[in-house]
């Protein structure tokens, strides 16, 4: 019997050796670009040991922390031409010890990159993993690269993570010489409106998709993104809040709307059951801190930034959260809107890089409506119905706490596709829904609040690529990835998934300090006694 067992380890290890060999004479050049269409050109592979590290570090502008704590694996570099003026690249990891399937990964804001830390995080799943750079290479904040460029604009808009897509599953199958058995995405902002743009096109690409905070809706979410910060200019005007009341405006807040989900805990969890008209701001009160406090034209643009922001009683975009303004300093200081509003409309909608936020007028939103310049919008709700028809499934978080797109504009997105495709009863065998209390833009908390569910671009939060091999809590609860792939693979619909947050919040090894289980809306977060630290202490109703 011992013979029989060490025979089989022996076996075991020579097939690894053998494969890792076989992988290592095939990372080449040579055996990639036969699999390609001529106007793709492999740029370089690279073969990584067991603990390397790989990216192309200080030049990648947007991601430039190289992925760490990799598993064995062949690294390749694509370039495709799309046109005469426009080209994008991408990278693909393929690991040694492959799962039998495919995973891409989004990008964030305007930026253009190849995402390495996301692919990193999600090759340790034993994935194949792409990500494109979506034909540039700037910050997120830098859209000066698609003035008077529409080419450039398609590929940011969804031609890039098509074709990364495609030709990386092409690549994938011709090195393992094998069929891939399943298909996911995961991404969060920009990243989630790729996924979701990229299913309304093509239902085939994937079988599940994750997504998180998506900026969908951007012919309206951009505009919204400079028509905000405006409430709150110039910065010499008597309307200005400046950046340090943002705290006292938070603390109000939490003051009168934590209580609301039963446990006082720092934590919104229920911002729509709260009002602005119960919070103790103004200055003109007797026991007002004229230090902490707000003046009238200051709480005339508290009113228009908590809003809806609306044209002729039609909606254009919501307006920001109870909860979230720890993280207004995004989008609302500076002597300027962000560059996600202002660059969109200069670069994007106007090809006038002259243009400034004091031009600023509805209108805008018409025009970027009308012409949805790179084609970016994912706004096709209906489309979906032959993503689900293929039996695809669909996982969509937003926190509460997001001062960088408004929560409720996944509610829109939602909403809409209930309208359009059968109802919640319907439209839940398929796609969920899932608010984070406390969490920030994508991720973190400044509260405390339970936050991490390895959702995209969550990883890269923890530094470069810390959650890789170590702490990970491996199973469909507490791992949102691993949970749509529960959920498309073996029919496990997902009915609550357990979020983590940490002593520092960002540190695994600083040791848990919350989990609570996270509930498809219109389902809610209840608590129901005993450590509120802990999910047996809550439940979904």
């Amino acid at each position: 019997m011992r013979c029989t067992t060490l025979y089989a380890s022996l076996v075991t290890s020579l097939v690894a050796l053998s494969e890792a060999f076989s992988h290592r004479s095939t990372c080449t050049k040579f055996n990639f670009q036969h699999a390609l269409p001529k106007e793709a050109t492999v740029l370089s592979t690279a073969f990584v040991e067991a603990g390397g590290s790989y990216g192309e570090g200080a030049p990648d502008i947007a991601y430039p922390s190289n992925s760490t704590y990799l598993p064995e694996l062949c690294a390749v570099i694509v370039n495709v031409t799309t046109s005469a003026i426009s080209s994008y690249r991408f990278g693909l990891f393929l690991p040694s010890q492959w799962n039998d399937r495919f995973l891409a990964v989004g990008n964030g804001g305007f930026a253009g990159g190849i995402n390495w830390l996301s692919m990193g995080n999600g090759v340790t799943y034993g994935h194949a993993v792409v990500s494109t750079d979506t034909g540039h290479n700037s910050t997120s904040l830098d859209v000066s690269w698609a003035l008077d460029n529409e080419e450039k604009r398609k590929d940011f808009g969804f031609r890039a993570i098509h074709g990364s897509v495609v030709l990386g599953k092409a690549l994938t199958e011709a090195f393992y010489l094998r069929d891939i058995q399943y298909s996911y995405y995961t991404g969060s902002s920009t990243g989630g409106r790729q996924g979701l743009k990229e299913v309304q096109l093509h239902a085939d690409s994937f079988d599940g998709v994750l997504i998180g905070a998506p900026a969908w809706w951007t012919s309206h979410q951009q505009p919204w993104t400079s028509k905000v910060a405006t409430y709150n200019l110039p910065v010499s005007s008597p309307n200005h809040i400046p950046s340090d009341l943002f705290a006292v405006i938070a603390n109000q807040v939490v003051k009168h709307c934590d209580i609301l989900d039963g446990v006082v805990d720092g934590i919104v969890s229920s911002p729509s059951e709260c009002n602005l008209e119960s919070l103790e701001l103004a200055c003109d009160t007797e026991t007002a801190n004229a230090s902490a406090c707000l003046t009238a034209p200051q709480l005339q643009t508290l009113q228009e930034i908590y809003a809806n922001y609306t044209v002729d009683g039609q909606l254009i975009f919501p307006g920001m959260e109870l909860g979230s303004e720890a993280t207004w300093s995004m989008l609302l200081s500076g002597d300027a809107p962000s560059g996600l509003g202002d660059g969109y409309i200069q670069n994007f909608v106007l090809n006038d890089p002259d243009w400034t936020w004091e031009q600023y007028n509805d209108s805008i939103v018409s025009l970027a409506e009308k012409i949805d310049p790179g084609e970016c919008t994912a706004w096709d709700y209906s489309s979906l119905d032959k993503f689900r028809d293929r039996g695809g499934k669909l996982f969509l978080f937003h926190g509460l706490a997001d001062g960088g797109i408004v929560p409720r504009s996944s509610g829109v997105f939602y909403e809409r596709t209930l309208a359009l495709l059968g109802g919640l009863d319907a439209v839940r065998d398929w796609f969920r829904l899932f608010y984070i209390p406390g969490m920030e833009h994508v991720g973190d908390t400044p509260v405390g609040a339970p936050w991490f569910i390895s959702g995209g671009s969550q990883a890269s939060r923890l530094g470069s690529n810390a959650w890789a091999g170590r702490n990970r809590l491996e199973d469909p609860q507490h791992d949102a990835l691993l949970a749509l792939m529960d959920w498309v693979e073996n029919g496990m619909v997902i009915k609550q998934v357990i979020a983590t947050t940490w002593t520092n919040s960002t540190d695994p090894t600083s040791g848990v300090l919350r989990q609570r289980p996270l509930c498809p809306y219109p389902e809610k977060q209840v608590y129901i006694g005993g450590n509120e630290k802990v999910p047996e202490s809550w439940k979904c109703v």
